[in-house]
């Protein structure tokens, strides 16, 4: 199994804005949320490869825009309830440990029955570890 750059930057944004909820400005003024722009520059991801990431995190509802002046992007949720599986499913098509489907062989392979117990320890993992573990 490969995790794609897209999942390790998605990770990276993800734990930024764990660690980073929101930034305090002036005396007295609300909190205010970090622009991609930022984040892009403090993970060192590409802006316009965040940008993609981005809308697929807010899609899956694990981040939230902030529109305007102040505005910025957070996280959607506490990082207590966001699982590492949750941004990876969000972000890959799939967590394939192989490619048993669309093989000739899957039907009869005495083989695909390891891998399927490899592919769910895989996810059952990711699934253990949340957004707050990757923090600490």
């Amino acid at each position: 199994m490969k995790i794609s750059k897209k999942t390790e930057y998605g990770l990276r944004a993800m734990v930024f804005l764990a660690k980073n909820p929101v930034r305090p400005q002036a005396k007295g003024a609300p909190y205010q949320p970090f622009s991609m722009r930022e984040i892009a520059g403090k993970t060192k991801i590409p802006f316009v490869f965040l940008t993609k990431i981005f809308s697929k995190l807010e899609k899956a509802k694990l981040i939230k825009a902030k529109i305007g002046m102040r505005g910025g992007y957070f996280l959607a949720k506490s990082a207590k309830k966001i699982s590492v599986v949750d941004i990876v499913m969000a972000l890959e098509e799939e967590i394939a440990t192989s490619h048993c489907c669309g093989c000739p062989m899957a039907g009869g392979c005495s083989s695909k029955d390891v891998w399927q117990e490899v592919q769910e320890s895989v996810e059952k993992t990711m699934g253990k570890k949340t957004l707050a573990d990757l923090v600490k």
